[in-house]
C-alpha cells in the first residue's frame, strides 16, 4: 500500500471515527448531541410551568375580584299593561359589577387593573357557603324587583296594600339541623302551626325549642306554591361564620326583613335575567314609572342610577359603585344617581362628561331629572324622606 493510499485511509478513518463521536471532520463537536440535551431540558421546563400554572389556576385566594359591568336599559325587563304603556324614548340604564374568585394564577392580572377592586372573601359572603351565594344573589333581585313595583305605584297616588308573609331563609349552613331540608329563598310562615309573619314572631316562637325536640316548620318553597310542612330535629352545632364561633340549633340565617306580600292595583311584571342583588331598585322604579306616565322621563338624556329601593322611597347603599360609574361611563351616560353614601366612591372614577348626583330618596331622584331637562310627571305629593334639594349638589 503507497503511502498516499494509507494517508488516504487515515483521513477516512479519522473523519469516520469523527463523525461517530459528534465530531465534524475538521475535529469540531456538531451540535446534534447537545441540541438534544437542549431540546429535552426545554421540554421538562415546559412541562413544569405547565403544571405550575395549572396548579395555581385552582389554587383560590382569600379575593374575589370586582370589575365594571354592564350598563343597560332598564325597561327590557319591565312589563305593564297595554292600555297603560307608554312607549320610552330613552330609558333609565341599571348597572351592574362582573364578580370573579380570584386565584393564584389571575391574582397578579387583576391587582396591575385599576378598574378592578379586591375585596375579601368574608367581606362579599359575610361567612355564607360560597356555593349560595348565585341563590342569594337572585333573592335579593327577587326583593328589590317587588320593593320597586310597590315604591313606584305608590309614588303614582295608587292604592297598594302590602301585608307580612314570613321570614325568608337567606343561608343554611353545612351540617347544622336545617342542612339539606331548608333552602335559600324558602319562606318559613309557621312554627308548629303558630304563624310567624314577621323575624321577630319566627325568633320568639323558636326559643321554646331546644336541642334534642323536633319543630315542624310550614315552608314556601322558594316563596311560591303552598306550604309544605317541614320536620326538622333541632342540635347544637358549633361553627365559625367569618370571625366569630357561633352556635346554631337551627342552623339558618334569617332574610333582614320578611317576606312582603302586596295587593298591586293591576299587573306590572319586573323581571331581570341573569342580575342577583338589590342594587337595581332605584333604576327599576324610575323605570316603572316611565313606562306608566310619559315615556320621556329621562329628557332625551343618558341617565343611570344605582341603589336600593324600600318601598316607602328610600335609596339605600349598594357595593361596587366605583366600578359601576366605569361601566356607566362606558355606556355613555351623562348623569349617574347613586346613593349619598356611595358618592365619594363614584366621584373618585367620574370623568367630566358624566355628572353624579347623591340621591336618599325616590323624590328626590326625580327632583334631580326635572332640574335637568327630565319630564317628571305632576306626581301627588309625597309626606315621605328628605325634600328634593338636597340632591341638587354635585
Amino acid at each position: 500500500m503507497s503511502d498516499h493510499d494509507s494517508r488516504s485511509f487515515g483521513t477516512v478513518s479519522h473523519s469516520t471515527s469523527g463523525v461517530e463521536n459528534g465530531e465534524g471532520a475538521t475535529g469540531r463537536a456538531v451540535p446534534g448531541g447537545a441540541g438534544r440535551y437542549r431540546v429535552n431540558r426545554l421540554l421538562v421546563v415546559l412541562v413544569v410551568v405547565a403544571v405550575a400554572l395549572v396548579i395555581a389556576s385552582r389554587v383560590n385566594l382569600d379575593y374575589y375580584a370586582v370589575q365594571p359591568g354592564t350598563a343597560q336599559s332598564v325597561q327590557q325587563f319591565i312589563t305593564v299593561p297595554a292600555s297603560k304603556s307608554h312607549a320610552v324614548t330613552h330609558p333609565v340604564l341599571l348597572v351592574d359589577v362582573e364578580i370573579s374568585r380570584v386565584s393564584a394564577l389571575s391574582y397578579l392580572y387583576f391587582k396591575i387593573h385599576s378598574d378592578t377592586a379586591l375585596d375579601s372573601v368574608y367581606s362579599v359572603t359575610g361567612g355564607t357557603p360560597p356555593s349560595q351565594l348565585v341563590a342569594q344573589g337572585y333573592l335579593e333581585m327577587d326583593q328589590a324587583e317587588t320593593a320597586a313595583k310597590a315604591a313606584a305605584l305608590e309614588r303614582l297616588g295608587y292604592d297598594v296594600q302590602p301585608h307580612a308573609a314570613g321570614v325568608l331563609v337567606f343561608a343554611v349552613f353545612d351540617g347544622t339541623a336545617a342542612s339539606g331540608l331548608l333552602h335559600v329563598g324558602d319562606v318559613i310562615s309557621a312554627v308548629d302551626g303558630r304563624s310567624t309573619p314577621t323575624n321577630s314572631a319566627f325568633l320568639s316562637a323558636m326559643k321554646r325549642y331546644r336541642s334534642g325536640e323536633t319543630v315542624s316548620l310550614s315552608v314556601e318553597r322558594h316563596g311560591t306554591g303552598a306550604p309544605v310542612r317541614v320536620s326538622v330535629h333541632l342540635r347544637v352545632h358549633t361553627m365559625e361564620i367569618g370571625t366569630r364561633r357561633v352556635t346554631l340549633d337551627l342552623g339558618i340565617e334569617l332574610y333582614p326583613n320578611a317576606q312582603v306580600g302586596y295587593t298591586f292595583p293591576f299587573p306590572v311584571s319586573i323581571n331581570v335575567a341573569d342580575i342577583g342583588g338589590p342594587s337595581a331598585g332605584l333604576a327599576m322604579t324610575l323605570g316603572v314609572i316611565d313606562s306608566l306616565t310619559g315615556g320621556d322621563l329621562t329628557g332625551g338624556r343618558t341617565i343611570a342610577a344605582t341603589g336600593t329601593m324600600a318601598s316607602d322611597g328610600t335609596v339605600g347603599p349598594v357595593g361596587g359603585v366605583a366600578e359601576k360609574t366605569v361601566a356607566v361611563e362606558r355606556a355613555g351616560a351623562t348623569m349617574f344617581l347613586v346613593p349619598p353614601q356611595e358618592y365619594a366612591s363614584a366621584k373618585s372614577k367620574d370623568v367630566p362628561s358624566l355628572h353624579i348626583y347623591p340621591v336618599s330618596t325616590l323624590d328626590q331622584a326625580l327632583a334631580v331629572i326635572a332640574a335637568h331637562g327630565g319630564h317628571v310627571p305632576e306626581l301627588p305629593t309625597s309626606t315621605g324622606g328628605p325634600g328634593p334639594v338636597a340632591a341638587l349638589s354635585h
